[in-house]
Formats: structure tokens, sequence, C-alpha cells
């Protein structure tokens, strides 16, 4: 790493210590400081590194610092996806690719499902794990929260789920299209991820549990095709025809899914009446 590169490192961490005050990561605040933002030393001491190497960073005087060490300095400056890659890169030593599908959603995405008052939302892992919903999509499809979290993976509820051996999970009209396409995004996601257990286990799970699912991985499909749009049978309300949008989370391998009903029709009287009815009296069908 030139000396050029090491001064950019430098002025990088820097800039992302004086931007954090003592507060925003736990350390009491003190007495007035002369400059803004933490310390050397309180970096260091976050980084669990020695304050003499974090001050040969940010002087440019340290030429190779570790995977493990930038590591360190992005969580205890708490940078954001963008800034980790940066430092890593600036370091030549780009970020290691994740061990798994990530589970964390970001806090905004979780406040767009709730600012989504007529529209059905969910979001998904790259392993179709349901890891956070709206009010709406618990109505119309089910009560996650009362769910245990393995129960909360679509593709496990689909092929192995008390709506196997020809009933459909939710009762939806591309049940066939569904299955055909989870198949294919597994089969990309144990790619991406071929050390997780989680993910190789699930693959495991499908293949002994279930024929139909055995049957499409044996086609080794990876391309599909979005669904633009499904109808529900609803338990208490009937058929409820919705129109499916698809937002990617590239960053953290995730999509959230929006179902909506054209405004005035049946179907979205329907969407409102279970806004009104929540899942007070929902139950699964026997």
């Amino acid at each position: 790493m030139d000396r050029r590169v090491r001064q950019e490192l430098g002025g990088f961490l820097r800039s992302r210590r004086e931007g954090i005050t003592p507060t925003d990561v736990g350390l009491p605040a003190g007495v007035r400081r002369r400059t803004p933002g933490l310390r050397r030393e309180e970096v260091a001491q976050l980084a669990f590194i020695s304050t003499e190497y974090y001050t040969r960073l940010e002087q440019a005087r340290a030429r190779h610092p570790s995977r493990e060490v930038l590591s360190q300095l992005a969580r205890a400056l708490r940078l954001s996806d963008a800034e980790r890659a940066h430092l890593h890169h600036l370091a030549g030593a780009p970020p290691a690719p994740p061990p798994g599908p990530s589970r964390e959603v970001r806090p905004s995405i979780v406040d767009l499902l709730d600012r989504l008052p007529e529209a059905a939302a969910i979001v998904i892992s790259a392993t179709y794990e349901v890891l956070a919903w709206n009010d709406l999509a618990a109505a119309l499809m089910e009560d996650f929260s009362a769910l245990p979290r393995q129960d909360r993976n679509l593709i496990r509820r689909a092929f192995l789920g008390p709506y196997r051996n020809g009933r459909r999970l939710y009762g939806v009209s591309d049940a066939d299209t569904f299955a055909r396409t989870s198949a294919q995004h597994l089969r990309t996601a144990a790619a991406r991820y071929p050390a997780d257990p989680e993910v190789t286990g699930l693959v495991a799970e499908l293949l002994a549990g279930s024929e139909e699912f055995a049957r499409l991985w044996a086609t080794h499909e990876v391309a599909a095709r979005p669904t633009l749009c499904k109808t529900f049978a609803h338990p208490l309300v009937g058929p409820v025809a919705v129109t499916c949008d698809v937002l990617d989370i590239t960053d953290r391998d995730q999509q959230v899914i929006i179902y909506t009903a054209t405004p005035g029709s049946p179907s979205h009287e329907s969407l409102r009446l279970l806004s009104v009815i929540g899942t007070q009296h929902m139950s699964l069908p026997g």
C-alpha cells in the first residue's frame, strides 16, 4: 500500500472518528473536549487494538492492516455497509463474503412496511425466511409472530408444512410457479453461501422430505421469472387478488415483497376488511 493510499485511509478513519460522539458508542461523555468526536485511544479500545497502532494508521505509517483489524475498526466506528467496504478496499483487503444470508433488516425498511397501510408487505431472506412483516401481511397470510423461527421459512412451509400433499400454502393461485421459483432461488443461495450450515441443512431437509422439491432441485434451474399477480384463498374473506412488487435490498441479499389490490375492487375491500379484523380471528384451516 503506497503512501498516498495510506494517507487516504488515515484521513478516512480520522473523519469518521471525529464524526462520532462518546454517547454514540456507549462511552461516558466526560469533560468538555478540545476536538469533536472520539479520542484515538477510545477508538483503539473499542476496536481491541493498541492506541499506538491506531495512531500509526491515522498517520499513514501502518502498511498492511489485517482484515480482522479492519472489521474491528468498522464495528468500533459504526461504519455503514458502504463505508465498511470502502475501508477494506482502501487497505487492499476486500471484505470476506458473508458466511450466510443476512437476517438483520434495516430499521428504515421496517418503518417502510408500517407506512403501507393498504398493502401487505414482508421482507424475506435469500432462503425465503420471513424476517419482517406488517400487520396486513399477517392478516392476509398468517401471524408470523406466533411461529417459531424455522416455521417462518416459506420454502419449508410450502414443501414440508401443513399444506403439503396437494394443499398449497395460503391457497395461492400460483402454487406451482412459487414451488419452482423458490427452488431456483434456493439453489442460487446455496451456491452463494456454500459453507453456511443453515442453508445446507435446509436443502438437505427439503431433499429428504419432499419428492416434489427433489424433482425441482434435480433440474438445476436458476433463472426464475417474477410473479406479477396472484390470488390468496383466505379462510375468512375469500379470494384476494393482488399485484406483487418486489424490491431488492442488494447489500443484505433480501427482498421486500409488496401485495396490493386494485383500488375499488372486491379484493381491495377484502384487504381493508382484513386490516380491521387483523389476526385476532385467524386460524389455519384444518
